[in-house]
C-alpha cells in the first residue's frame, strides 16, 4: 500500500489537531470543573439540564411572588385590625347610648359614630404601596366604596380578587374584595312591627297610637328559622288579649301562639319574660302601665291592640350622575309591582334610569354596569296623575321632585336586608342618635330599635371579618409551606444539576494526564516516521 508523503503528512496534522483539542478541553474542565460545556458534550444531559435551568427560574418567580403575597396579606390584615377596632369603639358607644342619656349626650356620641364612620370609609378605600385600591378586586383603580346622597354605601368594586402563582398546581388570593370583607355580614334587624290602626265608623275620630304598649322591630336570632319558616308565614297578626297574654295568626290565619316558648303569655314586668320568639325572630314587648291598676283595668287599656309581623321590604339608594343638567331627584323609592320586580330588577347589581333625550318624558332602564352598547330592560314614561310626578322602573316607583332634563340618568341600588355592611349599620346608627327622644315613647321604640340592631349587626360584621383574617392566616401559613417546599425542590435541582454538568475532579486530572499522554505520542509518532526515507536504505 503506498502512502504518499502529502497524505501522511495531512493525516498526522488533523491527528495532532484532535489531540490538542482534547487535552484543551480536559484542561477546561479540570479548571472550571463543568462537565458539560456545550451540548455536544452531552446531549441528554444538556437537554436535562435546560429543563431544570427553567424550573430554577419559575421557582425564583414563585418565590418573588411569595413575598409579595406576604407583604399584601400583612397590610390587609393591618387594615382590617383597624377597622376591626373602630367597629368595636362604635358597639361600646352604642352600648352606652341605650342607657340613661339626654339628647344632648346621644348627639355628642353620633357625632364620634360619624368619625369613626369617616375612618372605616378611609380604611376600606385604602391603597397597596403600587397605589392600587386593596379591596375593589380586579377593579384596582376605582374605590370600592362610595357615598350615596342618602347617606348610604354602594360597593363599586366586584368579586374577583387578585391571585399570584407559588407552585405549578397552586394559586394563592392577593387578598380579599369588600364584597367579601363585609357585604356579606348578616343583617339581624331585618323585620318590623306595626301597629295597627283600629277602624272607625265616622263621625268618631281616628284612635291615634298612644304607645302604651309597643313592640320592637325585632331581631333574627336564627337564620335558618327565619328562611326556612319566618319568611313563609309572613305577615303575621300579634293580638293583645289581655295586659298577659296575646294570640298570633300567620297570613292565612292560623293560630301558630302554640308554636311561640310560653304559648302567648308574657309579664311586662320582669326582665327577659317580655319577648316573643317567633320562628327566628325575637319581638320585645314593651307595656307602660305604671299608672294603670293590674287586672281588669290593665286587661281593658291592652286587650285588642294588634300588630303586623313582617320582613322589612326592599330599600334602595340613588344617586344622580352629576352631568345632571336639572336638579330633578328620584325619592321615595318603593316596590309598586312586585312581579315585575322580581322578573326585571336586577338585585345584584342595580339599574341606570336615563331620560330619552330630546323628549324627557320617556326613559329608558339598563342593567348595571351600563355601556354605550347596552340593551333597555324596560322602559316608560313620566306619570303626572298625582303629584308629584312620578316614575316606574323594573317595579320600582319613585318620586320626581322636578321635571328631568334629556339625558340625565340616574343609578340605583337596591338592598334587600338579608345582609349589611358596616359603614350602612353606622350610617343608620349615627342618624338615629342624632333624632330627640327624650320624652316621646314613640320615638324611644325607634331608638332602642336601632340600638339593638346596630349592636347585632356590628358583631355579625365582626364576625364576617374574623373570618376573612382567619382566612389570611391560612393564606400565610399555606405560603410558609410552599416556601419550604420550594427551596426543597430549589435544593433538588441544584445538586442534580451539579451531578449531569459537572465533573470528578480526580476523574478530571487522569483525564487530562491522558490526554497530554496521546498528544505527546502523536509529536513523537510524527517525527519517527517523517525521518523515514528510502534514500536511508541506498
Amino acid at each position: 500500500m503506498r502512502i504518499s508523503t502529502q497524505q501522511y503528512f495531512d493525516t498526522s496534522s488533523a491527528k495532532y489537531s484532535d489531540n490538542y483539542s482534547s487535552v484543551v478541553k480536559a484542561q477546561d474542565q479540570a479548571s472550571s470543573g463543568v462537565r458539560v460545556q456545550t451540548a455536544a458534550d452531552d446531549p441528554v444531559a444538556a437537554a436535562r439540564l435546560l429543563m431544570l435551568q427553567q424550573q430554577k427560574d419559575m421557582l425564583g418567580q414563585f418565590n418573588g411572588n411569595i413575598a409579595s403575597l406576604k407583604s399584601s396579606l400583612t397590610n390587609e390584615e393591618s387594615v382590617l385590625s383597624s377597622i376591626n377596632d373602630a367597629m368595636q369603639r362604635a358597639s361600646e358607644l352604642a352600648l352606652r347610648a341605650g342607657g340613661s342619656v339626654s339628647d344632648a349626650d346621644r348627639k355628642s356620641i353620633a357625632s364620634e359614630i360619624g368619625a369613626i364612620e369617616d375612618q372605616v370609609l378611609g380604611l376600606l378605600n385604602s391603597k397597596d404601596s403600587s397605589g392600587n385600591y386593596m379591596f375593589s378586586g380586579s377593579k384596582t383603580q376605582t374605590p370600592p366604596y362610595s357615598r350615596n346622597n342618602d347617606g348610604t354605601y354602594t360597593y363599586q368594586g366586584d368579586e374577583t380578587p387578585l391571585s399570584l402563582q407559588v407552585s405549578d398546581t397552586l394559586n394563592v388570593a392577593a387578598g380579599d374584595t369588600g364584597k367579601n370583607i363585609l357585604e356579606g355580614a348578616v343583617n339581624s334587624g331585618r323585620t318590623q312591627a306595626s301597629w295597627i290602626q283600629p277602624p272607625t265608623v265616622p263621625p268618631a275620630d281616628p284612635v291615634v297610637n298612644d304607645n302604651k304598649v309597643s313592640l320592637s322591630a325585632g331581631l333574627v336570632t336564627s337564620g335558618t328559622d327565619y328562611t326556612k319558616k319566618f319568611a313563609d308565614g309572613q305577615p303575621y297578626k300579634l293580638t293583645f288579649t289581655s295586659s298577659t297574654q296575646y294570640t298570633v295568626s300567620d297570613k292565612d290565619g292560623n293560630d301558630i301562639t302554640s308554636e311561640i316558648p310560653g304559648n302567648g303569655t308574657f309579664d311586662s314586668t320582669k326582665e327577659g319574660s317580655s319577648s316573643v320568639s317567633l320562628r327566628g325572630v325575637k319581638f320585645d314587648i314593651s307595656a307602660d302601665l305604671k299608672d294603670v291598676a293590674t287586672g281588669v283595668e290593665a286587661d281593658a287599656l291592652v286587650a285588642g291592640r294588634e300588630f303586623t309581623l313582617e320582613a322589612k321590604p326592599d330599600s334602595f339608594n340613588v344617586s344622580r350622575t352629576p352631568s345632571n343638567t336639572s336638579t330633578a331627584q328620584l325619592t321615595n323609592a318603593h316596590v309598586g309591582s312586585q312581579a315585575d320586580y322580581s322578573s326585571t330588577f336586577p338585585g345584584n347589581t342595580g339599574v341606570v334610569i336615563k331620560f330619552n333625550d330630546p323628549d324627557s318624558t320617556g326613559y329608558n332602564v339598563y342593567a348595571q354596569p351600563y355601556t354605550s352598547n347596552s340593551k333597555a330592560i324596560a322602559s316608560g314614561v313620566v306619570s303626572d296623575a298625582t303629584t308629584p310626578k312620578t316614575i316606574t322602573a323594573a317595579g320600582v316607583t319613585f318620586d320626581l321632585s322636578a321635571d328631568p332634563a334629556p339625558g340625565d340618568q340616574f343609578s340605583v341600588g337596591a338592598s334587600t336586608q338579608k345582609t349589611q355592611s358596616a359603614l350602612d349599620t353606622l350610617s343608620q346608627l349615627r342618624k338615629a342618635l342624632e333624632l330627640p327622644a327624650d320624652g316621646n315613647p314613640a320615638a324611644q321604640v325607634k331608638l332602642k330599635d336601632a340600638l339593638d340592631a346596630s349592636i347585632s349587626n356590628l358583631a355579625n360584621s365582626r364576625t364576617q371579618m374574623d373570618n376573612v383574617r382567619g382566612s389570611i392566616g391560612a393564606r400565610m401559613n399555606a405560603l410558609e409551606i410552599q416556601t419550604a417546599e420550594n427551596t426543597s425542590i430549589g435544593q433538588a435541582n441544584t445538586s442534580t444539576m451539579s451531578d449531569l454538568a459537572n465533573v470528578d475532579l480526580g476523574e478530571a486530572a487522569i483525564n487530562l494526564a491522558l490526554q497530554q499522554t496521546m498528544l505527546q505520542a502523536s509529536q513523537l509518532a510524527f517525527v519517527k516516521i517523517s525521518q523515514l526515507s528510502l534514500f536511508n536504505k541506498m
